[in-house]
């Protein structure tokens, strides 16, 4: 097959050259609340067409990819004194497969464990191009099942006005668990 960034001949959708030289993670920090704060692994202009993969039937074998280069190696470098939970935002399947399933799995280690199909909106409406306007008056209305007083990890795609990770942080909290931060591959504000 070829590779889809430069389009030489590879075993992989995405190079080896290309993942070691275009897809090197960076760490960049946003403050979405008094005490909460994102951490994302690329700025979305970078990310772009990779990103919007998901919507594609090839989408899980790019988004293993960047998983691994960055919540993976995250994960190896993470530690907490309590055993702590990566949970996806609404890792529901869509196009086949859950985008927030596959980044939370990249963070299995001996100090995270990944929980799927825990935290679920129940208002099922897109915000894909919204502004912070409709975001603010379409919640997404999350259940949070079986976890109660516990340390989590968000985990999502992308980070664009925070409005959903902030409203599944306070989801989370209603049921007493330690929110400590969100995790997420682009940052649409970089």
């Amino acid at each position: 097959m070829k590779c889809i960034t430069c389009d030489t001949w590879s075993f992989s959708i995405i190079c080896e050259n290309c993942q070691k030289t275009l897809l090197k993670p960076s760490l960049y920090k946003r403050q979405l609340d008094e005490d909460f704060y994102v951490y994302s692994f690329y700025s979305f202009d970078e990310l772009e067409e990779l990103l919007t993969s998901k919507y594609y039937f090839h989408g899980d074998r790019v988004l293993n990819i960047l998983a691994r280069l960055t919540f993976g190696e995250f994960s190896k470098l993470f530690y907490y004194p309590e055993q702590t939970f990566a949970i996806g935002i609404d890792d529901h399947t869509r196009h086949d497969f859950s985008h927030t399933a596959i980044l939370s799995r990249h963070l299995d280690s001996k100090h995270i464990t990944p929980l799927y199909n825990s935290l679920k909106a129940t208002n099922k409406i897109k915000y894909a191009g919204k502004d912070l306007e409709f975001r603010q008056k379409n919640p997404r209305k999350f259940k949070l099942k079986n976890l109660s007083s516990k340390p989590i990890i968000l985990v999502d795609d992308l980070v664009t006005t925070g409005t959903t990770l902030l409203e599944a942080k306070k989801c989370c909290k209603k049921s007493k668990n330690e929110v400590l931060f969100a995790l997420t591959l682009a940052d649409a504000k970089i």
